[in-house]
């Protein structure tokens, strides 16, 4: 067997994050020689999920509020009487839930890697109301509808509003063909809150039900990118099953995605050494189709390109404030399955509507607090307790605000139960540094990076497409010819092809 230094590499690859662990997969059936190497010992880089014992090692690293790379200010508190068993949780640095009509999700498929992922329903989307009872602090968890059943059996929403809301979803549904777009591309670029009100007369409680469900940082999303990301959460809804248009990988979300990838490439033939990170690169003399790659083992090999991942901020950033609690109970009202014949939900989400939710000294969100809540059955958590995963754009109170938008998400949650408020027995709390949009950057010396990763809530196709032109750069494929092979695999040992996308 030749040694790492005499072999001639098509391809290194830097970092097992999701970008670059779905280019692996890509090249996976290539016959390409890879060499995948990354720095630290786990895979998925930005997109991990730790255990308990690796979130400490972590939070270590991270500790500082001054730190360049994309992850700082890291905080871990934990229970007087500790956890027993700290490798029975998987907590998910960065979760994304995925939409059945994800482009993602198709990719899977036609790679066949799919079928080694479990995937779970994503149940309702709520939002948080302070409520309407004479006493004014008990809080309100509003089921927020999603299908035509959904508006026509809520006893929450008055008739008129009823007849405008169900307007504006039949129109999003169909929102691209020439008649709707006549309508709403005139106001393309205009924050999609004031078309709600001017073209359907839906009301700010009613906005707030729409803006919810696209997930959107800092709750202006435009009137393009509104509607794009609405119809794709209504035409998702019921392709896997009733009751849920979104699904989530169970054991540590987009972690498994890339360790799948990383896995087929090894199958394929490629090379993988984690804690081992490049500290250089230089061009061969007389050899310019060449590089030497220095590694941190010692190690010089000789290849033809480099893909790797940025590790430092963009310059258009966004940074998010993030709170991951562990919470000592089950919190089943949450995950109650609303639709006859749906699956269980393992994943929900609240949403609290920006000047929601007010610390201690007065200062008032900004912007939305997304609440991800994760039951047992993701993986992540022993039975009994749940995950649940905030953030909100990052401002000076916004530490404090998750902190009092997690004791209301409990109130709420076990007032509707009747339980006591259960113990937060262990909370990670950090800021992570991310992108506005997926970007690849190829250098003088073509080296090809992918941008920083990008922070939405659920997974954005634009993600693969710096993955599909890195594939394209290597491999020379492009138009027609590309799209016969990208992603295009039969099965290599004749696994039936009936097995579902969703294990419910």
């Amino acid at each position: 067997m030749e040694s790492l230094s005499d072999t001639d590499w098509d391809v290194v690859i830097s970092g097992t994050g999701l970008q670059q662990s779905l280019f692996a997969l890509a090249l996976s059936r290539s016959g390409k020689n890879i060499l995948h190497v990354d720095a630290q010992g786990y895979y998925g880089q930005h997109e991990a999920a730790f255990s308990l014992q690796e979130v400490d090692a972590w939070a270590a690293r991270h500790a500082s509020p001054d730190a360049t790379g994309l992850f700082r200010a890291v905080e871990v508190t934990k229970a007087e009487d500790g956890l027993p068993s700290p490798r029975a949780y998987s907590l998910a640095l960065a979760p994304q839930l995925i939409h059945a009509r994800s482009e993602l999700l198709g990719k899977l498929v036609s790679s066949k890697a799919f079928r080694q992922i479990e995937f779970q329903a994503v149940g309702s989307f709520f939002i948080f109301q302070r409520g309407t009872s004479k006493d004014a602090t008990m809080p309100v968890l509003a089921r927020i509808p999603s299908t035509r059943e959904d508006v026509f059996s809520s006893t929450a929403i008055p008739v008129r509003a009823k007849r405008s809301l169900m307007k504006f979803l039949k129109f999003v549904l169909a929102y691209e063909s020439e008649p709707q777009a006549e309508l709403w591309k005139p106001h393309a670029d205009k924050p999609l809150a004031e078309f709600l009100a001017s073209q359907f007369n839906l009301d700010a409680t009613l906005q707030s039900y729409i803006i919810t469900l696209t997930l959107s940082l800092d709750g202006n999303i435009a009137v393009e990118d509104g509607l794009a990301v609405i119809s794709r959460h209504l035409s998702s809804m019921g392709v896997f099953g009733a009751g849920f248009a979104a699904v989530y990988p169970k054991w540590g979300g987009l972690s498994e995605v890339c360790q799948v990838g990383c896995r087929a490439a090894a199958v394929g033939g490629a090379v993988y050494m984690l804690g081992t990170g490049i500290t250089g690169v230089a061009k061969r003399e007389n050899e310019s189709a060449w590089m030497d790659i220095s590694l941190s083992n010692d190690t010089v090999v000789k290849t033809k390109k480099l893909v790797r991942g940025s590790e430092t901020s963009p310059e258009k950033a966004v940074c998010l404030t993030r709170t991951t609690a562990v919470v000592a109970a089950a919190l089943p009202k949450l995950f109650e399955a609303v639709v006859e014949g749906s699956p269980t939900p393992s994943a929900t989400v609240i949403a609290f509507p920006t000047g929601s939710v007010s610390d201690g000294n007065g200062h008032t969100s900004e912007y939305p607090i997304y609440a991800m809540v994760h039951s047992s059955d993701t993986g992540e958590c022993p039975t009994g307790q749940c995950i649940v995963y905030l953030s909100t754009i990052s401002t000076a109170s916004s530490k404090a605000l998750l902190e009092t938008a997690l004791l209301s998400l409990l109130h709420a949650a076990t007032a509707v139960g009747g339980q006591a408020i259960p113990e937060v027995v262990y909370k990670l709390q950090y800021e992570q540094v991310g992108a506005k949009t997926p970007s690849l950057d190829v250098d003088e010396e073509g080296i090809v990076t992918f941008g920083a990763p990008v922070l939405d809530l659920a997974f954005r196709d634009t993600t693969l497409q710096p993955v599909r032109q890195a594939w394209e750069k290597l491999t020379g494929l492009a138009g027609e010819e590309a799209d016969a092979e990208y992603y295009v695999f039969e099965d290599r040992e004749g696994v039936d092809d009936e097995d579902d996308v969703f294990d419910g």
